[in-house]
């Protein structure tokens, strides 16, 4: 079960583990509550809220996906066609997730801290965050085809959450389950987002959410105060996956638009919540794409979802070896592969990385902005599963736009000039023949309407006769 969830979900099994720990309610069944500055949460060292112990083993990663062959995700998405622009440089990268191990392809690799144990959060056990760090900063080595997206970015390693930990002594109640096995909430997520604001971090990548049915709420107030001072207060683009159906409290897919009612608001529809994925206003959210282009069947939609990049078949580093890895060991000890949005939300991490480094004249929500303007937007122009469309980091480097304006991408589409103004019509003949026809018509009606008083006179005057018409 653990090694399932380690390999298909984007963290949500520990996240939703400890929404009971935090408490239930506290917001509307369809919309975030409004954010409340006071709930932030005070920074500090990153320690654990409770005593903690290590209940099952680490999740075993295999080892696959060494060769020159590029991974066919970074080969769709394109980015070393921006690398001749920039690689990242001087982006420092937070990704709160299940910590990040030391590799030989990550040097810069800092620790920033865990809310789990007692590591500077570059322990990983559950071969996830280390994952989601290689996508986004691994550097090149000569005879590998993968690479992250920014490999000149630094990484900033938070662990908050891992489902090989526990509270010290809690046993699990076979009634709540799923509920029990993991450690990671809410809280202690808005304490990582407030500490890696802090520690200068211009993007944090967070691939893991917290789902509950739509009515029951979730107590998120901390972090979503945590969320709007990291992008307000502190200019620090905040990326967030999805979610994937059918894991942790993600248990149902939000439904599509109704085509019958094209101006109806989706937040009315929501039947599955998921946090911090829906602060719209401050997340950039991301749904995955299988490699047709289309929708991962397990990405979970909704009106807060904003862009899309590739979830599945992915290969990145592994946690306890200097190479790669392309899956992990599940119960049965068949290979099952890295799928979900926790691993398309990093390659857009990476693009807010790229455009940080060319334009750091953006604020957050700027990049966040260019970002959904350059995106491959689905035929509606936006839905629920993929957003805006599947990203396009070059385009989202190169787009030429002013602060606060729509990006103008040259290269994306072949501009034309709008057809010439036709000169304005000669209707003077026309206008005078109407003007003759509608008085000669009114004339006509008026001798008509003249002659009917008349003609009943004639009639009352002369004697009855048979097949007479006046």
């Amino acid at each position: 079960m653990v090694i399932r969830r380690a390999t298909n979900t984007c963290a949500t099994f520990v996240i939703v583990a400890f929404t009971v720990l935090a408490g239930a309610g506290g917001a509307s069944s369809a919309v975030p509550s409004p954010i409340d500055p006071a709930m932030l949460p005070e920074d500090g060292p990153p320690v654990p809220p409770h005593p903690t112990e290590q209940r099952t083993l680490c999740v075993p990663a295999v080892a696959g996906g060494d060769g020159a062959d590029i991974p066919r995700s970074q080969q769709d998405l394109g980015f070393d066609s921006v690398w001749p622009i920039t690689r990242g440089a001087g982006q420092r990268i937070a990704v709160i997730d299940t910590g990040v191990s030391r590799h030989p392809r990550l040097p810069a690799l800092e620790g920033g801290g865990d809310y789990v144990g007692t590591s500077d959060g570059t322990d990983d056990c559950d071969s996830h965050g280390t994952v989601v760090a290689g996508l986004i900063a691994a550097q090149q080595v000569e005879g590998s085809g993968f690479t992250g997206a920014a490999p000149d970015a630094q990484i900033i390693s938070i662990r908050q959450s891992s489902a090989a930990f526990s509270v010290t002594g809690q046993r699990e109640d076979p009634a709540v389950a799923e509920n029990s096995s993991g450690y990671g909430n809410v809280d202690t997520m808005a304490s990582a987002v407030r500490h890696a604001a802090d520690m200068g971090a211009s993007v944090i990548n967070i691939s893991e959410v917290a789902c509950k049915p739509a009515g029951d709420g979730i107590n998120d107030q901390r972090l979503g105060a945590a969320i709007e001072y990291a992008t307000i207060a502190k200019n620090v683009v905040v990326v967030a996956a999805a979610g994937n159906v059918g894991s942790g409290g993600c248990k149902n897919q939000n439904p599509p638009p109704d085509p019958l009612a094209p101006l109806a608001d989706p937040w009315d529809s929501v039947v599955t919540i998921a946090s911090p994925a829906w602060y719209d206003d401050y997340v950039l959210t991301v749904g995955s794409v299988d490699p047709t282009g289309a929708a991962s069947s397990f990405s979970l939609g909704g009106p807060w979802v904003d862009v899309a990049a590739p979830g599945t078949g992915i290969t990145s580093l592994h946690p306890a070896s200097p190479g790669l890895t392309n899956g992990v060991y599940g119960p049965d000890g068949a290979v099952q592969s890295f799928n979900g949005t926790s691993f398309a939300a990093p390659y857009v991490a990476a693009t807010a990385a790229l455009v940080r480094s060319v334009h750091p004249e953006l604020t957050a929500l700027e990049v966040m902005r260019r970002i959904e303007a350059t995106a491959h937007a689905p035929a509606q122009g936006w839905n629920p599963y993929v957003g805006h469309g599947v990203i396009d980091p070059l385009a989202a480097v190169t787009g030429e736009s002013a602060p606060g304006e729509p990006v103008q991408v040259h290269h994306q589409s072949v501009s034309i000039d709008p057809l010439p103004t036709p000169p304005t019509p000669d209707n003077r003949s026309r206008d005078a023949a109407l003007v003759g026809a509608g008085t000669v018509g009114t004339l006509a009606l008026l001798t008509l309407l003249a002659s009917m008083p008349l003609r009943r006179v004639i009639r009352r005057h002369l004697p009855e006769r048979r097949n007479i018409d006046l």
